[in-house]
């Protein structure tokens, strides 16, 4: 059994919930109280509710140039192809105009991802019935190459700003659980790979400090190296995962998910090396340019099936560096009490 089916699938919606603060509003409060046997069956729930919603506001219609054979004037003739009409003896101008649609980027990628979910056989009737239904409003809406979206270079604004946490949870759908078959055709996995579950495992912990810990400083903050003479080219980014800090204590949390949270050399398991050596690194510089403050650091791994599992700390040049775990196969109410306990730490 992997790591991602050993993990309580109610636990991963509230992750996602903490990931994506809309899944907090009422739309959405059914789904809490659902029991989900399959990972499918809930990205199904959830994107119908989303989409549900965002039917009700209205879809999002953008203006598109269109080119279109018309027997009389719309917007301005494309001369050189009503020529060709004129030639080929069709007594039609080709007219350029703008239209506005529904037919566009952000709804093409809903539509896609909908029909990912229904044509997937894991995902049950009930579900795939409500997505269909769902789909009747986007009839003039194409499905797209999901291989081919571009996703850094979606924006939104003011009139699209509804859309983020759908195109946000449609990503992670795709990119995560996407296969491609050999003749072409694609299919979803029946679990997120590693690296998205590692990004939703980091962006849960950032985001439930934020709410639920209002009282300590939560960010994503980068570390400046302590460098003797200013001159810092080169010198890769240190970006924190979590950075906790409450008066003059600062913790920084690398939150790790892995299939193995150990490594194993000539039968003797350890730590990762690179992991310990990076958590150092960003917990030494942090102290070295905050003198007044107590800066520890933490390695947070998501608990595997693996015999050992890492409870350690250290006190290394005369700064704590922990080594944690959290299982995330029991309920939440003990995951939110050992992020709690960790909270207390620097409080």
């Amino acid at each position: 059994m992997t790591k991602d089916k050993s993990i309580l699938i109610k636990n991963i919606y509230y992750m996602l919930s903490y990931a994506f603060q809309t899944l907090n509003q009422g739309e959405y409060e059914s789904i809490a109280t659902e029991e989900f046997d399959k990972l499918h069956n809930l990205f199904a729930a959830i994107l119908s509710k989303g989409i549900g919603r965002q039917i009700k506001q209205g879809l999002y219609r953008e203006y598109q140039l269109l080119s279109e054979d018309l027997p009389t004037l719309r917007g301005k003739i494309d001369i050189q192809a009503t020529a060709r009409n004129l030639i080929a003896r069709k007594q039609l101008l080709t007219c350029e105009f703008d239209e506005l649609t529904e037919n566009n980027l952000l709804n093409q990628i809903l539509k896609t991802t909908v029909m990912l979910l229904i044509r997937h056989s894991e995902v049950d009737d009930e579900y795939k019935a409500d997505l269909k239904k769902e789909m009747l409003f986007f009839s003039t809406v194409d499905e797209i190459d999901p291989t081919t979206i571009k996703w850094n270079s979606i924006r939104f604004h003011r009139n699209s700003g509804s859309y983020r946490m759908l195109i946000s949870f449609c990503q992670l759908i795709i990119e995560g659980m996407l296969l491609t078959t050999e003749n072409g055709e694609y299919k979803l996995v029946s679990f997120i790979d590693e690296q998205r579950m590692s990004r939703l495992y980091e962006k849960f912990i950032l985001e439930y400090y934020i709410k639920e810990h209002p009282e300590i400083k939560t960010s994503s903050s980068q570390i400046e190296w302590a460098l003797d003479d200013g001159v810092g080219t080169l010198l890769p980014v240190m970006q924190s995962d979590i950075m906790l800090s409450c008066g003059n204590k600062i913790l920084i949390i690398d939150a790790k998910y892995y299939t193995h949270t150990m490594q194993s050399q000539y039968g003797v398991q350890s730590l990762h090396s690179s992991n310990l050596y990076q958590i150092f690194t960003y917990v030494k510089n942090e102290a070295e340019l905050k003198k007044d403050c107590i800066v520890s650091g933490m390695l947070l791994y998501a608990r595997t099936d693996e015999s050992v599992q890492p409870d350690v700390s250290y006190q290394m040049s005369g700064n704590g560096i922990a080594v944690k775990t959290l299982d995330l196969n029991k309920d939440f109410f003990s995951i939110s009490k050992q992020l709690d306990l960790i909270a207390k730490t620097i409080l």
